[in-house]
């Protein structure tokens, strides 16, 4: 049974910092491509943050760029969100996801919540 267990939100001031964690088992960790998506009340799931299986590549969207970093731990088989200057508009549910080679995300996490206050 494979499980994604993601941890570390919480309420930040704006400009703050979080890094969050999310522990896998039940798969092979180092066989998947793994991401972290967000979700606001009212809005769209958007990925944040990507890294490919052997950590050696990862993507960005533009609204994070600069002020996120993503990194995975294989032996650990564990996947890191770092958040630097934290915004308002960070503020969301952030989930952690697990996609084989190619394939789409087919494993989730429950997801832990982010508030950045003003």
């Amino acid at each position: 049974q494979v499980q994604l267990v993601e941890s570390g939100g919480g309420l930040v001031q704006a400009g703050g910092s979080l890094r969050l964690s999310c522990a896998a088992s039940g798969l092979t960790f180092s066989r998947y491509t793994m991401g972290w998506f967000r979700q606001a009340p009212g809005k769209d799931r958007e990925s944040v943050a990507t890294i490919t299986r052997g950590g050696r590549t990862t993507y960005f969207p533009d609204s994070v760029k600069g002020r996120f970093s993503i990194s995975r731990d294989n032996a650990k088989n564990t996947v890191y969100l770092q958040m630097n200057s934290l915004k308002p508009e960070d503020t969301a549910v952030y989930y952690c996801a697990a996609s084989p080679v190619g394939g789409g995300y087919d494993y989730w996490g429950q997801g832990t919540q982010v508030t950045v206050s003003s």
